[in-house]
């Protein structure tokens, strides 16, 4: 059974009852020249998870299929019991769930491989590519890519 109840005024179509996985990424921050490891709990899209569980490697430690009300109710991020005290909700966390649970729709197939419930904590977890959450990118002319002069010319 399922309720019309609605959670996101820009997003009707998405209901509590919405099949989305979460799960809790291990993330850096770099404050005054020092790493600070940090876990973070995110929604996956569709893409994300079909990755993971195929082996791949990835900053997730552990990933849960839940309701959409399970994590939000309207108005408050509830945390689920399982993910870690230490783990904090990723940011625009409302925007991507809304993104991640359009992804489900459109690829509902993986609700039946990685039903309602299901909690995996046995991934590929690495750091070998760290996740920096608030690094800043420098973009310097040197970093354009220089185009022979007759690439845009017509012959």
């Amino acid at each position: 059974m399922t309720t019309d109840t609605i959670l996101f005024s820009n997003a009707p179509e998405i209901s509590a009852d919405d099949y989305c996985v979460f799960g809790v990424a291990t993330c850096f921050i770099r404050e005054e020249g020092e790493t600070k490891q940090v876990n973070v709990i995110e929604p996956l899209p569709s893409s994300t998870l079909e990755s993971v569980l195929e082996g791949a490697a990835t900053s997730y430690q552990m990933i849960a299929a839940k309701p959409v009300k399970a994590v939000f109710d309207g108005q408050n991020l509830i945390k689920p019991d399982e993910f870690p005290q230490d783990a904090d909700f990723g940011t625009d966390f409302t925007e991507r769930i809304i993104a991640s649970v359009r992804t489900y729709k459109y690829h509902d197939h993986l609700q039946s491989s990685f039903p309602l419930g299901t909690l995996k904590e046995d991934l590929n977890h690495s750091t070998k590519q760290k996740r920096v959450l608030n690094a800043e990118r420098m973009v310097r002319t040197e970093d354009n890519v220089k185009q022979h002069s007759h690439t845009h010319s017509v012959l």
